[in-house]
């Protein structure tokens, strides 16, 4: 089984693939009689000409490294935020767009996300499953609401392993 290792959630990194949710840096504005600080619009949400946004409750099970992968999916009508109700590092799995017009998924990336990042996947692209690794593994989740399917799965014809480096 090819097995590949997990590198640090940086924004550099996530950058093809969507947007890291986290404070850094001075606030864009100081609220709330000065005792807050807004880091404003930090993610491109998108939710198709026929979509709404929605905000789910995700309770997922917690996994652990190492990771066996064998499914990814993707959202082709709308973005996707995972933002932690925890303060746990948790897994994020991506893969590159693959060659060719059916859009398999390509090479795949994990990322270690640190307590505090949440991330936005741009739409159409492939990621995996919703991966914390502590309980609990509470997520709220922004996402595109329509009428229309929002969910492709893709079975990977051979599992990859996911461990720390």
């Amino acid at each position: 089984m090819r097995q590949i290792t997990t590198r640090p959630l940086t924004a550099e990194a996530f950058a093809p693939f969507g947007e890291v949710l986290e404070v850094t840096g001075a606030p864009d504005k100081i609220i709330n009689q000065g005792l807050c600080g807004r880091h404003h619009d930090r993610a491109a949400m998108d939710f198709g000409p026929e979509g709404r946004a929605g905000i789910s409750l995700f309770d997922a099970e917690p996994r652990a490294l190492p990771y066996r992968l064998e499914l990814v999916e993707r959202h082709p009508e709308g973005s996707q935020a995972f933002l932690p109700m925890h303060r746990n590092e948790w897994l994020v799995i991506v893969a590159e767009p693959g060659p060719g017009a059916n859009a398999v998924p390509g090479e795949v990336h994990a990322f270690l996300a640190a307590p505090g990042q949440g991330i936005n996947f741009h739409r159409g692209t492939w990621h995996g499953v919703l991966t914390p690794l502590h309980a609990p593994g509470l997520f709220a989740v922004v996402d595109r609401i329509g009428q229309t399917p929002n969910l492709e799965e893709h079975w990977l014809t051979e599992p990859l392993l996911i461990t720390r480096p």
